[in-house]
């Protein structure tokens, strides 16, 4: 078990950050590579930005840490699929709200279905303990994810 983080030097926290953010990114490479999805990792990324309701282009910019042209192009490839709707805001003119589409809603409803036995799979392979540390691990995650946003507000 790993010290509490405040206890850690610099050097270890280094090295949990960067093994943190690789083996986040390849667990999302392996979910899409075994998952047949039918969409880039971006765009279900997008979708599931969207499942908590309309956003301006501008606040998912902001979201995905993408320019704003691509996630443009990004949303033309959703709205050409079907899954997303574009509006002007009324209030300003200059604006687009982006929402999601009935169609959207399942596309991102039959991704979740294709990762769930994928991983239930892996995660009933490992010891109990395991499971466990997982489970604490994301509740940290979580955390982790809620500094970070707040700090990119301030």
């Amino acid at each position: 078990m790993v010290p509490l983080p405040n206890a850690q030097p610099e050097a270890a926290l280094d090295d949990l950050a960067m093994t943190l953010v690789q083996q986040a990114s390849l667990l999302t490479r392996l979910v899409f590579r075994h998952s047949d999805v039918g969409m880039s990792r971006s765009e279900a990324s997008l979708l599931a930005a969207l499942r908590g309701g309309p956003q301006r282009i501008t606040g998912l910019t902001e979201y995905e840490g993408l320019a704003q042209p691509t996630v443009t192009l990004l949303v033309k490839r959703l709205e050409k699929r079907g899954w997303v709707r574009r509006e002007r805001v009324l209030a300003d003119g200059r604006a687009v709200l982006v929402s999601l589409t009935d169609e959207g809603r399942s596309a991102v409803d039959e991704l979740r279905g294709r990762f769930r036995p994928l991983l239930r799979g892996s995660l009933a392979a490992l010891p109990d303990e395991q499971v466990a540390a997982l489970e604490q691990a994301t509740d940290a995650m979580a955390s982790l994810v809620n500094e970070l946003q707040k700090e990119s507000t301030r």
